[in-house]
C-alpha cells in the first residue's frame, strides 16, 4: 500500500523537519522516499509517494496534513458558493508531480531492472468527505447529510472532484507510471444503494481519464465487502480490484466476477495487524492469502489489506516480501 516506506528509519531521516505536504512537493524527496522499499525489499512494483490530498492543494484548496489527525481543509465546503473555491486541475499546477514520476522512472529503469511504478489518487467521494467533514470524521454525518438534503450539489461537486482526481491520475501515467490505483478508503460507509446512486459515476468518471491509456486500474476501499460487486464494474470493469482485510480473496473476486460481468484481477489482503504476530503465525497468513489468491483465478497482486502501520518491523516485512517470492517461484 502507499504508506509502505513509513516504517522504515531511512524514511524518518530524509522526512525530518519537513511537513508531508511540504516532501510531496520536492521531486527529488519524493522520488527518494518512492525507491527506498524497492531498494530494501525488492518488491516487484514502486508506489508514487504522495497522499490523497495532493491534487486539492494543486488546485488551490487551502489543506494542512496534521500530525496524528490527517488533512485538515482550512474552509470545509458546505454551500454552491464553496464551489468556486474548486477550479479544474490542470497540468500547469502538477509540474512537481510530473517531475517526480519522471526521475523516479529514470531512476527505475537505470538502477532497478525497470521496476514499474504505480501511481494512485483518491477517490472522488473520499475527498468530497474530507471537503465537507472539514478533516477526517467517523460518522461522516455532514458528507451523508449533503448528499441526501442537496443531492445536486453533492453530484456538482463530486464531478470536479472526478477531474481534479483523473486529471492528477493522468499526469502520472503521461510521466511514466505504469498502472493507476484509485483509493476510496471511506466509502464502505455507504450503502451499496446509496454507493450505485451517488458515488459510482464519479468514480468511473475518474477512472475514465485514463481509459485511452492502457495502463491496468486497480479500484480500493476499505470496509467495502458488500460494495465490491458494483466497484469491479465502474466505467466497464476495473483491470484489479483491491479487496481489503475483512473479506477472503477468492470471495471478493467472486464478487468482482459477478459485478463486472467477467473476471477480475484482486489485491490484497494479508491483514496488517499480523505483521505483529509471532512469524510461524504470519507465516501462515501469508500463505493462505496466497493461496487465496491462486483460487481467486484471474491474476493476484500480493499486498495487505490496507495500509502498512508505522510500527511494523521493516526486518518482519523483507520475510513476509521473500515469503510471496519464495511461494510465487514454486507455483
Amino acid at each position: 500500500m502507499r504508506q509502505a516506506g513509513r516504517s522504515l528509519p531511512e524514511y524518518r531521516r530524509v522526512r525530518e523537519g519537513t511537513t508531508m505536504l511540504e516532501s510531496c512537493r520536492r521531486p527529488e524527496l519524493v522520488t527518494e522516499i518512492t525507491l527506498q522499499p524497492v531498494r530494501r525489499y525488492g518488491v516487484d512494483a514502486a508506489i508514487f509517494y504522495s497522499d490523497i490530498v495532493v491534487p486539492l492543494e494543486a488546485a488551490g484548496v487551502g489543506v494542512e496534513i496534521v500530525p496524528g489527525t490527517g488533512p485538515v481543509i482550512a474552509e470545509p465546503f458546505r454551500t454552491r458558493a464553496d464551489l468556486d473555491r474548486l477550479p479544474e486541475l490542470t497540468g500547469d499546477a502538477l509540474g512537481h508531480v510530473t517531475e517526480a514520476v519522471r526521475l523516479i522512472t529514470a531512476e527505475l529503469a537505470a538502477s532497478h531492472g525497470g521496476t514499474p511504478l504505480i501511481g494512485f489518487a483518491g477517490a472522488p467521494f473520499t475527498l468530497a468527505s474530507y471537503l465537507v467533514e472539514g478533516g477526517p470524521s467517523r460518522d461522516l454525518l455532514r458528507t451523508k447529510a449533503l448528499m441526501h438534503a442537496d443531492p445536486q450539489l453533492w453530484h456538482d461537486l463530486a464531478a470536479r472532484l472526478a477531474q481534479v482526481t483523473g486529471a492528477f491520475l493522468r499526469a502520472q501515467v503521461l510521466a511514466g507510471a505504469s498502472a493507476v490505483q484509485l483509493f476510496d478508503s471511506w466509502v464502505g460507509s455507504l450503502s451499496l444503494a446509496d454507493y450505485e446512486r451517488h458515488v459510482a459515476g464519479h468514480s468511473a468518471a475518474a477512472l475514465r481519464a485514463v481509459a485511452d491509456l492502457g495502463v491496468p486500474r486497480t479500484h480500493f476501499g476499505t470496509g467495502t465487502g458488500e460494495l465490491l460487486g458494483a466497484m469491479a464494474a465502474v466505467d466497464g470493469g476495473v483491470d484489479v480490484l483491491g479487496v481489503d482485510f475483512r473479506v477472503p480473496l477468492d470471495v471478493g473476486a467472486a464478487r468482482g466476477r459477478a459485478g463486472a460481468g467477467r473476471p477480475v484481477a484482486v489485491q490484497g489482503n494479508l491483514d496488517p495487524a499480523l505483521l505483529s504476530a509471532p512469524w510461524e503465525v504470519l507465516r501462515e497468513e501469508v500463505r493462505r492469502v496466497l493461496a487465496a489468491g491462486e483460487r481467486a483465478g484471474a491474476g493476484h497482486v500480493f499486498n495487505l489489506g490496507h495500509g502498512v502501520p508505522p510500527s511494523a518491523d521493516p526486518d518482519v516485512l523483507h520475510r513476509v516480501v521473500d515469503e510471496v517470492h519464495a511461494w510465487r517461484g514454486t507455483a
